[in-house]
């Protein structure tokens, strides 16, 4: 299973043979872009997006300084939102949901979700939870441990795939990064979409487009969405970049840096 999205703008033959079984035992498919830094302006005037109607998210991972969590496909985060209560996630990726137990499957607070970038996909499941307005502050500021942002069946799915030795409280703090969302319907589309900055201490931005819809609507969509962007000039060939994957390498080097 793939996790990187690489110049290849189409899938191969061995990738679609792939995806089509996960697209049957997942929840829901989002379809990502990300264009070019330099291309943030005009995406914006291309697609109607008012940044007025942005909504700001402090985003923030854990994991240990060598990111052991990351290499065992385990990301632990959690947000706060403005105008919203805060909320934290334990996500596994790569998985084949057929591994899955039934019940973990009937859980309303787990989700199997297929990520698709031009080029490459990954399948995961996220065991979700909601916070107090407060919480994830109060964590960050030492005032109570991390494992009391996750519910005991975050607690659990986090103990049964996370590395032998680690807990929830032996994690660092990766963040938080800044994030501006707004959700829209451009006019020609039909279909809501959302658009992500994220703003990197270094001054790094990673801009991200995407629209979720039902996996039997995958390919269907998939189609409408890119010749959409395409006849709007958005540019389909860029280099995929992977949000969280620059977060943590960001934040886990400065620990380095700093011990």
């Amino acid at each position: 299973m793939t996790d990187t999205a690489s110049t290849r703008q189409r899938l191969t033959d061995e990738q679609l043979q792939e995806l089509l079984p996960l697209l049957v035992e997942s929840d829901s498919i989002e379809l990502k872009l990300t264009v070019p830094d330099s291309a943030l302006r005009s995406t914006v005037t291309a697609l109607g997006i008012d940044p007025l109607d942005a909504q700001i998210r402090l985003v923030t991972f854990f994991d240990t300084p060598d990111l052991a969590l990351d290499r065992a496909g385990v990301v632990v985060r959690a947000r706060r939102i403005q105008g919203k209560g805060n909320d934290s996630v334990i996500k596994l990726r790569p998985l084949v949901p057929s591994s899955l137990s039934a019940e973990l499957r009937s859980s309303a607070s787990f989700n199997v979700e297929v990520d698709a970038l031009p080029g490459g996909f990954v399948c995961s499941g996220s065991m979700k939870g909601e916070l107090g307005p407060t919480d994830v502050q109060a964590a960050l500021e030492g005032e109570r441990p991390l494992r009391k942002l996750f519910s005991k069946e975050q607690r659990e799915f986090f103990s049964a795939h996370a590395p032998d030795g680690i807990t929830l409280d032996d994690l660092s703090i990766l963040g938080p990064i800044f994030v501006l969302k707004d959700r829209f319907t451009p006019e020609g589309l039909g279909r809501r979409m959302v658009a992500e900055v994220w703003l990197y201490p270094d001054g790094g931005r990673i801009v991200e487009l995407s629209t979720r819809c039902r996996t039997n609507e995958a390919f269907q969509v998939a189609a409408e969405a890119r010749a959409f962007l395409a006849g709007r000039g958005i540019d389909l060939t860029a280099e995929q970049q992977t949000k969280t994957r620059k977060a943590l390498e960001y934040f886990a080097a400065a620990l380095q840096d700093n011990a």
